[in-house]
């Protein structure tokens, strides 16, 4: 079945490009036998939550509008799909019970971005910047749950940012989105909790993915995080992880912020008394 003419939906075995491969500290074997969805998984935060859970031991479905060129390990099989679109998430969840018999994880990881004035804002843009960040977010979890109320266990992790947690200059459709998936999380989390079902929120400040590449003046936007630097998708990658495991098994309803010290500040401006910082790291 073909979820529109010119995406297709396709499920086969998966081959990880090598720009994903990457080395992890993990946790090898803490997630077998689990099974994951991981939307938006072809790249970005995306491509390193893959890496990390199949580094642990689970078998993931990668759900993404593009598909990696290429595909050389077991452990993981692609569904592409556009997720804008109503019957997308029930057609993936129904593909990760068919193809490893049961669904322990989901990550809604797959988003966008938008940059304009309010003014020019169109209601095309809005919706469809809602429909990916949130739209298909409510519709991921909606499909999962009945699998994880079923077999009595099961986490969620939405991927919201801390554009959501505040106002960013020229970003209000995506601020909205993002806040829409913090607070959707939470009353999920509360309807969930004695299903043994947790769900999640990881707000990342500024990563180094494909969607922010195209940012101009990067050394402006690190020169504002108090870390000095942006953050690897490995990192966040890592976070996920930790909330989908037993570490974390008294957490639910949780927004777990990973962005370098951003939110940590008032905005007020360093004294010129201070001791100079030292210079920025990449």
């Amino acid at each position: 079945m073909a979820l529109t003419p010119d995406v297709p939906t396709t499920f086969r075995p998966s081959q990880e490009p090598s720009a994903r491969k990457q080395e992890y500290r993990g946790m090898t074997g803490r997630f077998e036998g689990r099974v994951a969805i991981v939307t938006g998984g072809a790249s970005g935060i995306g491509a390193a939550t893959v890496n990390r859970l199949k580094e642990d031991g689970a078998r993931v479905l990668i759900v993404d509008r593009n598909a990696p060129a290429s595909w050389d390990e077991e452990g993981a099989c692609l569904f592409q799909a556009d997720l804008t679109l109503p019957r997308a998430a029930a057609e993936m969840v129904a593909q990760a019970v068919e193809r490893f018999g049961r669904l322990d994880f989901l990550v809604n990881n797959a988003g966008m971005g938008a940059l304009n004035d309010p003014s020019d804002e169109t209601d095309e843009q809005w919706f469809r910047l809602f429909a990916i960040n949130i739209d298909a977010v409510m519709r991921g979890c909606r499909a999962a749950l009945p699998h994880m109320r079923a077999q009595g266990s099961g986490a969620i992790v939405n991927v919201a940012s801390i554009s959501g947690l505040g106002g960013d200059y020229g970003m209000a459709a995506y601020n909205a989105s993002k806040a829409a998936v913090v607070n959707y999380s939470r009353s999920l989390a509360i309807d969930c909790a004695r299903d043994g079902v947790r769900v999640n929120v990881v707000c990342p400040g500024l990563i180094d993915t494909p969607m922010t590449a195209p940012i101009p003046g990067r050394e402006r936007w690190h020169a504002a995080i108090p870390m000095g630097r942006s953050a690897q998708p490995r990192e966040i990658a890592s976070t996920i992880a930790f909330l989908l495991s037993e570490d974390a098994s008294f957490m639910t309803g949780s927004v777990l912020v990973a962005d370098g010290g951003v939110t940590a500040t008032t905005g007020q401006p360093r004294s010129p008394n201070l001791r100079p910082l030292p210079p920025l790291t990449r």
